[in-house]
């Protein structure tokens, strides 16, 4: 019933809508015709684009190898591939904060795997993720004055660095949670949760959180066995994932603009995708687009080449997901239907 849901078109074209709706009424209002005689096709242009989207296939390969190296000779490389898409589609459809995640062990199981294991993979995989961009996001905090990080010309700097110092914060603590659980109390955590969600203000959420608990106990169980020497190689990959899709902004840098620090421009992807993670609409979509404008004007002459680039970023990073999405899941179902 859940993929049906899933699956409406309704719930691809919300995120599409609210996209395309940012995006055309920042173009009404920061329009010059002179931009189209400005912006024409060059080799340096395309070279960016290209390169763009090279990134964002090492992105997924190195998501579906993580997967790969999870679960080992369980799957194969179509099958690991499959499930990442499926993932990466329902971050793109649902509330950031919902995320791909939630439906990886379901994912996995339709694929073969046992519940306990795709619960484990599922954990894993989470743990990978907020490991990651927790640790980048306090290297940053500490190594970037905070005037480069949120220019006092960007509109509410104060705010976006409110929300994001305040994602940080939270992600930590939950990355530490899953760490001390998965790794060494699982019990302990899990009756901690259980204690903190009987509080009469968080009672309605402690039916979740005791599943969670026991998500936590299984995948500890699984994960603990694993050596470090796997974990770092899973780190690493993790790592690649991400950097390669920060990396496709300074590919679309490179192809738009002859200046700009790209090191800055990377290190703002990190605080974009980190506020992304709070946002109500499925994917950012809305969000993602007015901050990229905002955020990266200072790289641009001419602000409207600003909304083109985050156009094409949307495109290759986000709307690609539906896309892809839109073509594997009905697959994907007529394989579930026959196996019933």
């Amino acid at each position: 019933m859940k993929n049906e849901v899933l699956f409406n078109p309704f719930y691809i074209a919300i995120p599409i809508v609210l996209g395309l709706s940012v995006i055309g009424y920042l173009f009404w209002k920061e329009f010059d015709p002179s931009l189209f005689e400005t912006l024409r096709p060059t080799a340096r242009m395309w070279t960016g684009i290209l390169l763009a989207v090279f990134f964002m296939l090492c992105q997924n390969f190195a998501l579906t190898q993580r997967f790969k190296v999870l679960v080992g000779r369980k799957l194969s490389w179509k099958q690991a591939f499959r499930v990442n898409m499926l993932c990466e589609f329902t971050s793109a459809a649902t509330p950031s904060a919902v995320g791909g995640s939630s439906l990886i062990a379901v994912y996995l199981h339709q694929e073969g795997l046992s519940g306990g294991e795709g619960t484990s993979i599922m954990i894993a995989n989470l743990f990978l993720d907020e490991l990651f961009l927790s640790l980048a996001s306090i290297v940053v905090l500490l190594l970037v004055p905070t005037g480069i990080l949120f220019p006092a010309s960007m509109p509410l700097d104060a705010g976006f660095q409110f929300v994001f110092i305040a994602v940080v914060t939270v992600v930590s603590l939950w990355t530490l949670i899953l760490y001390v659980a998965l790794f060494h109390k699982a019990v302990w955590i899990s009756n901690m949760l259980k204690g903190l969600f009987s509080l009469p203000l968080l009672r309605r959420w402690k039916p979740a959180v005791e599943k969670l608990g026991q998500d936590l106990i299984t995948s500890s169980e699984e994960i603990s066995k694993r050596s470090r020497t796997f974990w770092f190689k899973c780190f690493l990959i993790t790592a690649w994932a991400w950097c390669s899709r920060y990396w496709v902004v300074n590919a679309l840098l490179y192809g738009f603009t002859t200046g700009g620090d790209h090191i800055l421009a990377f290190v703002r992807q990190l605080v974009i995708w980190m506020v992304l993670v709070v946002t109500p609409t499925p994917g950012g979509s809305g969000f993602g687009e007015y901050m990229f404008q905002s955020y990266y004007s200072d790289f641009f002459s001419m602000a409207g080449t600003a909304l083109v680039v985050a156009c094409l970023w949307r495109i290759i990073t986000y709307y690609s997901y539906l896309i892809g999405g839109v073509c594997i899941l009905p697959g994907w179902l007529r394989m579930i239907n026959k196996q019933k």
